[in-house]
């Protein structure tokens, strides 16, 4: 059972939710706190448990036909697991979110709910997000964007307009993912009857919708505050990794697997990158507390 937890918990995808959080966090409150520690292991575990483990659960009848499932991309289980994993989800999460509650002010409550909204919202009924086009790439950017918000609201930190801007290329980049992401998955999902941004516009259509996010993500990106002009330049590999899709057709839209799993590994590689990026920014502005 346990393993069974973990595969629908993507340990792959653990540190997508997590970084944001600490990161902003961190700079905001340039300290190592109580609320730091709690609050990344729980966009480490717990967060990404209920967040797709509740997604498994209710797309279990389509993963059934999508090749992808069943692996790293998104776990099968049976049914007879489906009441555990919910369960799961919330026992997991509630000795965390007991403290953060009492540790953050009332703007962080608010952020904090949003976050938990989007989680639940996006795959279960009756909302179903995922299956409202562009609602669905939206929802599922601010999966990865709210713990960001929720940092900073925690550390009780100012929205100046250069966080503003950084947040919005973050939002941009997370809405490019989800739409080039659900890219391989449109024969299936219209067999499933499963709307969605790439079953909407169809495979050229939404590759070039995501190339053009991603290119708006880097140009809001320049707007930030140095060194944050420097992360306009991440916005590079993803483009190049989606580019050679721009002309896909849908009959053979799976083909955008392949960009896509250079997707998983550029997150990586780009989020080392980043990393270097904050640890300038904070050792030119006088380093930690």
């Amino acid at each position: 059972m346990i393993t069974d937890l973990l595969r629908a918990s993507r340990p792959l995808s653990w540190i997508n939710t997590a970084y944001p959080f600490a990161a902003a966090h961190l700079l905001a409150t340039r300290e190592i706190d109580a609320a730091l520690v709690v609050g990344t292991v729980f966009f480490l575990v717990p967060y990404n448990l209920a967040l797709y483990g509740v997604n498994d659960v209710f797309d279990y009848a389509s993963d059934l036909s999508n090749p992808r499932k069943g692996g790293v991309e998104g776990a099968l289980l049976p049914p007879r697991r489906h009441r555990t994993v919910l369960v799961a989800s919330v026992l997991a999460g509630v000795p965390f979110l007991v403290p953060l509650v009492a540790l953050g002010p009332p703007s962080s409550w608010v952020a904090l709910t949003v976050s938990l909204f989007a989680l639940v919202a996006y795959s279960a009924p009756p909302f179903r997000f995922k299956e409202i086009p562009f609602l669905d790439s939206l929802t599922s950017s601010v999966h990865f964007v709210s713990p960001a918000v929720y940092g900073l609201t925690l550390a009780r930190a100012e929205f100046d307009p250069g966080t503003l801007a950084a947040l919005g290329a973050f939002l941009l980049w997370g809405m490019a993912s989800h739409a080039f992401g659900a890219v391989q998955d449109i024969v299936p999902d219209r067999a499933g009857a499963i709307s969605s941004v790439a079953t909407a516009l169809g495979a050229a259509r939404t590759v070039r919708f995501a190339l053009v996010a991603w290119t708006a993500a880097g140009l809001l990106a320049l707007t930030t505050t140095w060194p944050g002009p420097l992360t306009a330049l991440l916005a590079l590999p993803y483009l190049a990794a989606a580019l050679p899709h721009a002309r896909l057709d849908d009959a053979h839209s799976a083909r955008a697997n392949r960009g896509w799993r250079h997707f998983l590994w550029i997150n990586y590689a780009c989020g080392t990158a980043l990393t270097m990026v904050l640890i300038w920014y904070v050792l030119r502005n006088g380093g930690m507390a």
